[in-house]
């Protein structure tokens, strides 16, 4: 008998063994193409105004009750190819427009089908443009750009809005670079009769080149990017009435013309424009009024001032219960985004009362429903307040970051969220304090990989007034008693928040690959990041990288402390911002970094452009310490480990003149250890197929170096 026993437990620990063995490492192909590494979705939205919910099942479209989770079938994909006489083979996108009216895109038309006749009772022509822009409701008009003009779509012909020579100047597309909140240049009138637009003269903007080597000669490419302390555009907001066919234009006279027109927002009758508009220092902001039809302002509502800088990124929204009062949102009044309940004669009322970073998600007539950072600054969790009492409540409760959308009656909401190690849990929630109904979990996608665990922890900035949020992942097989190389993974940079307490807490999948092939992997976020209030965001003014650095030294210090890190085998590796990390983190500490692999670096911000870079460095002229400090041109000769930079050459956001620059000084300074891979089609980001070579080559030169 003992020896069948001990015969069943060593055919168990050989089972054990084979399925250990047989988990898979991750291939590059998975770190770059494999989407099934990603959890699983439940696409799931409220059924127009009601307080049921819609899903795709066995591609019918089913709609279940809130309240007595009854199900029925709102249509079947059967019935759907029949009426549209379509032939999708799975269940196309869909919305509502109202609780019986579907809307589906086929034979490039807008259909709407009322689910109660089951016939389709509009089919309105969707026109072709860049910039594509549908007016709210339930209406047809459309307005989109073509080159540098503006049209209207009636549903039935295209009209001219612009007709403009001068390639100079542009109108309705996006401006400023798409900082401030802006992602486009088209605005509907709530009641569509008329259409807001901005016009970006860019005449005197710089050009800068870039290179084409797809053609037969190579061609070059133009790009127009203000830099630093150089001539910037002028942006104005027009409106044009539909009826007449007249444009107008907001006359707008704060600071000068190279101010910025930001958030734009209708007033819900339609009759008035909001603009906030920034000064190009970017230290001052008007929230300012204007009549719609003739242009001119009404009122300067509020002002706001920072002598760091003011952002403004998020439109105004208006009260359904009270269309005389609005919700504006700014982190300049008291230090965190939070809303404050406005109007039209500059009364301010603060509504959400909480140290953390705070975000708009809907209204109903009594309550305010929002996401904050207040639970942990890597959680984000659903609370409301009440309008007229200010009282605040907690709607989400397991840990993690939740996104939710809620219905219209504000009795319920999907509820979205995931944690370090939840992929994926969709639920039912009430705001009647009553339990959540679980709707989805999804599946591990890493089953039957060789995953190594994720710790989430904390560690001082070096100021000692914040706790740094970081994950770490150790090597497979982790033995506390031998030495690993370490790769620092960096960014740093603004708008940016490197750890969450999401599935996996945020992971990039190459910084597991490099972990199950035997390294230390470390990312924290530094002073600068997002979601921890405007003294940590705002740490950084003046002279970028320097805060930053420190923090990740003092994070590298306490990772250092730990007998199995190998002190002299220390990589670093970031994009962009982080891109700009590595090559300052390389130079500055020479003894600390062997290793590093930095992408599409900024080296000086003297040729970043405006917008971005004015805000956080100041103009060139102003801060000319500033800059000298901050420019890695003057660190080039100080670079001593082996330093591989890639770059998109036809990159338009960090330009080709930075790497280049920072390379030619290399040669000058007689510094070999430097290596250069160009991705000739690329911009700033490499994608796709060309993305497997990327990491091919940053994994190799860790493994050629580091190891």
């Amino acid at each position: 008998m003992r020896k069948l026993i001990l015969l069943a437990v060593s055919v168990l620990m050989t089972t054990i063994s084979i399925a250990q063995t047989e988990r898979k490492l991750l291939t590059i192909e998975d770190v770059v193409l494999n989407r099934n590494l990603t959890a699983k979705t439940y696409p799931v939205r409220w059924v127009g105004a009601s307080d049921s919910y819609a899903v795709v099942e066995q591609n019918n479209l089913v709609a279940y009750d809130a309240r007595t989770g009854k199900q029925r079938t709102l249509i079947t994909l059967d019935e759907l190819n029949t009426i549209l006489d379509t032939n999708f083979k799975t269940f196309p996108p869909y919305a509502f427009d109202d609780e019986n009216a579907l809307v589906v895109s086929a034979h490039s038309k807008r259909n709407i089908i009322c689910l109660k006749e089951r016939k389709v009772v509009s089919a309105a022509k969707v026109p072709v443009g860049e910039n594509l822009t549908r007016q709210s409701g339930k209406g047809n008009l459309y307005a989109y750009t073509r080159e540098n003009n503006l049209y209207l779509f009636d549903g039935e012909k295209e009209i001219a809005v612009t007709a403009e020579q001068d390639k100079n100047i542009v109108y309705g597309q996006t401006v400023s670079r798409n900082e401030f909140g802006i992602s486009g240049g088209i605005f509907f009138s709530p009641d569509a009769s008329k259409l807001a637009f901005y016009r970006k003269d860019e005449s005197r903007v710089s050009d800068f080149p870039l290179l084409d080597i797809t053609t037969r000669t190579g061609t070059l490419k133009s790009i127009k990017y203000p830099m630093n302390g150089m001539p910037s555009e002028h942006v104005s907001l027009g409106v044009y009435d539909i009826a007449t066919g007249k444009t107008t234009y907001m006359q707008v006279t704060d600071f000068d013309e190279e101010r910025y027109l930001t958030n734009i927002t209708w007033s819900p009758d339609s009759q008035r424009i909001y603009i906030q508009v920034l000064d190009r220092a970017q230290k001052n902001v008007h929230l300012n009024s204007y009549n719609a039809a003739t242009g001119e302002q009404i009122a300067q509502i509020l002002t706001e001032h920072n002598d760091r800088w003011v952002e403004p990124q998020h439109p105004l929204v208006f009260l359904e219960s009270d269309p005389s009062r609005f919700i504006y949102s700014t982190d300049n009044r008291d230090g965190y985004w939070n809303l404050y309940l406005c109007n039209d004669k500059g009364d301010v009322q603060r509504l959400t009362k909480t140290d953390a970073s705070v975000q708009y998600v809907s209204q109903d007539a009594k309550y305010v429903y929002y996401t904050s950072a207040e639970v942990s600054p890597v959680d984000n969790h659903l609370f409301r307040v009440e309008i007229a009492s200010g009282k605040q409540t907690r709607l989400t409760q397991a840990e993690g970051w939740h996104t939710a959308t809620m219905s219209k009656s504000g009795k319920y909401f999907l509820d979205t969220y995931s944690s370090l190690n939840v992929p994926r849990v969709v639920e039912l929630g009430r705001t009647d304090g009553k339990p959540a109904r679980e709707l989805f979990r999804a599946e591990d996608p890493t089953v039957g990989y060789n995953y190594a665990p994720i710790e989430l922890g904390t560690v001082k900035s070096a100021d000692g007034k914040y706790d740094n949020y970081y994950r770490l992942i150790k090597p497979l097989d982790f033995d506390p008693t031998k030495k690993y190389p370490v790769i620092l993974y960096v960014y740093g940079g603004p708008h940016s928040q490197m750890v969450q307490n999401t599935y996996l807490a945020q992971l990039r999948r190459w910084e597991m690959y490099m972990a199950q092939r035997g390294y230390v992997v470390f990312v924290m976020d530094n002073r600068g990041t997002s979601n921890r209030g405007a003294e940590f965001e705002k740490a950084i003014y003046g002279q970028c990288g320097q805060a930053e650095m420190a923090d990740q030294m003092a994070g590298m210090k306490w990772l250092m402390s730990h007998e199995w890190v190998d002190k002299d085998r220390i990589g670093v590796h970031g994009w962009s911002y982080g891109g700009f990390m590595t090559i300052s983190l390389i130079t500055n500490f020479p003894d600390v970094f062997k290793v590093g692999v930095a992408g599409g670096p900024v080296i000086d911000w003297k040729w970043y452009e405006v917008m971005y870079g004015e805000r956080y460095m100041d103009n060139i002229h102003n801060n000319p310490e500033g800059f000298e400090k901050t420019s890695l041109i003057n660190k080039a000769k100080d670079l001593k480990g082996k330093l591989l930079i890639c770059q998109g050459a036809v990159d338009n956001v960090v330009v080709w003149e930075h790497s280049l620059s920072f390379v030619q000084e290399c040669v000058k300074n007689n510094i070999y250890t430097i290596d250069y891979m160009p991705y000739p089609v690329a911009e700033h980001n490499v994608y796709g197929r060309d993305a497997l070579h990327l990491y091919n080559k940053i994994t190799s030169y860790f493994e050629d170096f580091l190891r």
